[in-house]
């Protein structure tokens, strides 16, 4: 009973991650990224701690844009209709995503352009 209820947790968790996918064209653009950066770390042999940080900032952008989806899906499910705060509250969460890519970027840039020279 308790592994059935393991199995469906990831089920579950990757049904969210597919939809997110498909509805969301941030989040395709942040796996587009991700695989470019997959193939360049390949091309480039980046090391093993390099791939940490690749892996680990793959994971960070992602996550936030799951949790960016989740709350603007909440806030207009909760609030359909135009309301300040509701813009407020899907602006912050939309601005961390903005605030991880950008930071991913900046490092990423410092990992690979080393090796582009």
């Amino acid at each position: 009973m308790k592994n059935k209820k393991i199995i469906n947790s990831f089920k579950y968790a990757f049904e969210g991650i597919i939809t997110a996918f498909k509805a969301e064209r941030n989040m395709k653009i942040h796996i587009i990224i991700m695989l470019l950066v997959i193939v360049a770390g390949f091309i480039f042999k980046i090391s093993i701690i390099e791939w940490f940080v690749c892996i680990l900032l793959f994971s960070m952008v992602i996550a936030s844009e799951l949790f960016n989806t989740a709350i603007e899906t909440v806030v207009d499910m909760v609030m359909p209709e135009k309301n300040d705060k509701a813009k407020i509250a899907k602006d912050i969460s939309a601005g961390a995503v903005l605030v991880v890519a950008i930071g991913a970027a900046i490092i990423g840039l410092i990992i690979f352009i080393p090796k582009i020279w």
